[in-house]
């Protein structure tokens, strides 16, 4: 099979593997994302984040509540935030989540001004 034949199964499965990063991306509180490597002769310096920001190997940073890491592997992001999946709650609490802080905390729902002890 010659590289013309091939290209068509390439190119669709790279479509196939990005799109199938957008939903993990969506419904993730974590996410990874291989170094492409490209040109052998140039290899990356670095991961590129959803923003384009060049991130070298070795780099640790935190943005919207996510702890992110670049390695030769590739891009390597944990959200720091807690959910209702994380947290074990009774009923009468609920979690509140403050993006701007990077904090939740477990209240009351009748009362939010009172914690709430999960359990």
């Amino acid at each position: 099979m010659n590289k013309s034949q091939t290209f068509p199964f390439h190119a669709s499965f790279r479509v196939f593997l990005c799109l199938l990063g957008l939903v993990v991306l969506c419904h993730s509180d974590s996410f990874f994302q291989k170094l492409e490597v490209k040109d052998l002769k140039n290899p990356p310096k670095g991961c590129v984040d959803k923003d384009g920001k060049q991130h070298n190997f070795g780099s640790e940073w935190e943005r919207d509540c996510m702890a992110c890491s670049c390695t030769s592997e590739g891009l390597s992001c944990i959200s720091k935030m807690p959910n209702a999946n994380t947290v074990d709650i009774s009923e009468d609490c609920e979690l509140v989540v403050d993006k701007d802080s990077c904090s939740a905390k477990v209240v009351m729902k009748s009362d939010k001004t009172k914690a709430c002890n999960p359990v």
